[in-house]
């Protein structure tokens, strides 16, 4: 490379102005990307710069090239048969293992290219990013491999086997930030920083150079499904860095290959912008998948997917926690939410699927095990097989022995119950827990619950209680 950045393609604003959203039904279908082939040939793409500005966009090219950089410092990760998902689809389904990444996450390719094709004097000044935590560790990861000074600010969303993470692998070489709630505050941050310092702003997705190095991960899987090409590639969306890097190369190299995007239900920004014609910036994101809790995706990202992408689905944030506990029992990997995104869509989330190997891409495995029972709860909230209640009970001996006489079914099992006793009261509220064997065991609780002499009120997902419980 020669501490020169990949080249790449240079276009000016052309297609929908600016701020001018397509309505529903006319052009790309709202939260769809345009399907590769209509109406903007492969490895041609529009930009929704401002007109007179220009904006760079990355290669096929640049991705080959970013691959050659890489080869001496990441790894090629496996593609793996999920015999789990397979059963599950009718149809081969492998999974992209960038859990055993260097860093565990596929984020170092895009950092470790961006850093490395810096110039001389720029090095010399350090670099700062802001990150979720995986892009921070590529970040720490360069840093020390190439001996240059970085700073890393996180959001305080950011999970502590992250933080520590960081620390080790960046060593003396990073300094950590920790501030703000999500990740567009330590952003903001980071950017401030920047400009005070000189220091370089290494940017998480926004930059060619970076969905460059993230398109590796596409240029490899496409050499590795057995057979030829995938029918579909299902790729994690936050900023949409991975996903445009992984269509550049299929849509150069498998046209016939469709890319779907997943994105957190509670944070689905790129959705937003392809209903708007342009990246907006989301009012609120649940943190909970922080790998992609994105409140604006990137413009050069976006310019790729609107074009190259065919599809972009969401997934509750239930659903994901559901699909991280799958992998850990039965394939034995420990995924972050993220990184469990793209294999959770396969459960309902998808259009119709073609014939055909389908790879899911595993984005990270940066998990904090202390976030278990978390998922755990969340998942069997998502399943239906947990509910939660609030009971009267009257104030006198043998209430409680009613209660689990007259309600509880076999192998229904009480797994919170909080109450506190009113002396100057004849009841008192209770809040209960209750898990089920199966999710269709529910209406006959709540049969049994109105038979019940008690006053029972079972409590909404959408309610206050509920967001403290969870």
């Amino acid at each position: 490379m020669g501490g020169q950045k990949p080249a790449a393609q240079t276009v000016e604003g052309e297609g929908t102005p600016s701020g001018t959203a397509k309505t529903k039904g006319e052009g790309t279908p709202s939260g769809t990307a345009k399907t590769k082939g209509e109406g903007t040939p492969s490895g041609t793409l529009k930009t929704q710069a401002e007109p007179g500005r220009k904006r760079v966009l990355p290669t096929a090219g640049d991705i080959r090239k970013a691959a050659d950089l890489l080869r001496p410092v990441v790894r090629e990760t496996p593609l793996e048969l999920s015999n789990r998902l397979s059963g599950m689809v009718e149809q081969a389904v492998y999974l992209k293992r960038e859990d055993i990444q260097v860093c565990r996450s596929y984020k170092v390719r895009g950092a470790y290219t961006f850093i490395a094709s810096l110039p001389q004097e720029e090095r010399a000044a350090g670099v700062v990013c802001a990150s979720a935590g995986n892009h921070a560790q590529g970040v720490a990861f360069a840093c020390r491999q190439l001996r240059i000074h970085g700073h890393v600010f996180l959001p305080a969303t950011t999970p502590r086997q992250k933080r520590e993470r960081i620390a080790d692998i960046g060593g003396r070489w990073v300094t950590q930030v920790i501030g703000g709630e999500a990740f567009d505050d330590a952003a903001q941050a980071a950017a401030e920083f920047s400009r005070e310092s000189g220091a370089t702003l290494v940017p998480p997705f926004d930059d060619a150079g970076v969905v460059a190095g993230q398109g590796t991960v596409g240029l490899e899987l496409l050499t590795q499904v057995p057979g030829g090409a995938p029918a579909v590639v299902v790729v994690p969306v936050g900023g949409g860095g991975l996903l445009a890097g992984v269509a550049l190369w299929v849509a150069e190299h498998s046209p016939q290959t469709k890319v779907i995007g997943v994105e957190p239900q509670g944070a689905a920004s790129l959705q937003a912008a392809l209903e708007a014609g342009k990246p907006v910036s989301l009012q609120s994101v649940d943190g909970f998948v922080d790998g992609a809790a994105v409140r604006r995706v990137g413009d050069v990202p976006f310019d790729v997917v609107r074009e190259l992408v065919d599809d972009v689905v969401s997934v509750p944030e239930g659903a994901v926690c559901t699909e991280m506990l799958n992998l850990y029992q039965t394939e034995g990997i420990i995924a972050e939410p993220a990184g469990a995104l793209a294999s959770a869509a396969l459960r309902g989330y998808l259009p119709e699927v073609p014939a055909g190997p389908v790879v899911c891409v595993v984005s990270g495995g940066n998990n904090d095990v202390s976030r278990y029972a978390d998922v755990l709860e969340r998942s069997l909230v998502h399943e239906g097989l947990r509910h939660y209640f609030l009971v009267t009970f009257p104030q006198q001996p043998g209430a409680l022995r009613g209660f689990l006489e007259d309600v509880l079914s076999d192998g229904e099992d009480i797994v919170l119950f909080e109450y506190v006793k009113k002396n100057a009261r004849e009841t008192g509220p209770a809040l209960v827990g209750i898990d089920l064997v199966k999710a269709s065991g529910l209406d006959g609780l709540l049969e049994r619950m109105d038979a019940s002499p008690l006053s029972i009120e079972k409590l909404a997902p959408d309610s206050a209680v509920f967001e403290f419980l969870l």
